[in-house]
């Protein structure tokens, strides 16, 4: 399934830059634990010129300094590569978030971020793509080579699959039909698809 909110906006001569001026790309990419976000993202930029800022090049390094999670690091560090990343000259940057649509607090941490671009950058368009999968075939995924290579905290299987089944009960991570109000956005199902696949339906849908 890939759904579109609005079919007309994804023509490519939208997307191509107004008076010469370049529009820097910002694609959110969401969805549940291990849905796929950052093995997408990986493909996508294969065939684009995006870089990938998957969320665990935060957690990662500081799990390894401070010997825990420690969220107020994990921000301030992401607020320094956003805020960089916006007065720069690259073509896009991928962000890979679990967003959970029932709390109020992520929809603004969404805003944030789009905040902080448009602060430095007057030219800057956002996407969302969202991600959705089974628990059945998340719970498979998240113990694929790829990701416990790039994410060392998730490499004991039993506390992440229970940190998986806890935020599957105490958080909505996969959107309503239409409740994503956002021009550039759509759903896919990548229950049964490779990720080459999904990159290259994104790279299609926005013509990027």
């Amino acid at each position: 399934m890939v759904g579109f909110d609005n079919k007309e906006s994804f023509h490519c001569h939208y997307r191509n830059s107004q008076g010469g001026i370049p529009f820097m790309k910002v694609l959110f990419l969401i969805g549940n634990a291990a849905v796929g976000k950052m093995t997408v993202g990986q493909e996508l930029t294969k065939i684009t010129d995006f870089r990938l800022f998957h969320n665990h090049m935060t957690i990662e390094p500081v799990i390894e300094i401070f010997g825990q999670f420690n969220p107020k690091v994990i921000h301030r560090l992401r607020e320094v590569i956003f805020e960089e990343f916006a007065s720069s000259d690259c073509y896009g940057l991928i962000f890979t978030i679990m967003w959970a649509f029932d709390m109020q607090s992520d929809w603004d941490y969404i805003e944030h971020i789009k905040d902080i671009f448009k602060q430095r950058n007057d030219n800057v368009e956002f996407y969302y793509v969202e991600l959705v999968a089974s628990q059945k075939i998340r719970l498979e995924r998240n113990a694929t080579e790829n990701r416990l290579l790039n994410k060392p905290s998730k490499r004991n299987i039993e506390i992440s699959n229970q940190r998986l089944l806890n935020d599957d009960a105490n958080y909505r991570c996969e959107s309503y039909d239409g409740e994503i109000p956002f021009e550039n956005y759509i759903k896919i199902d990548n229950s049964y698809l490779e990720p080459e696949t999904v990159a290259h339906q994104i790279k299609t849908a926005f013509c990027l």
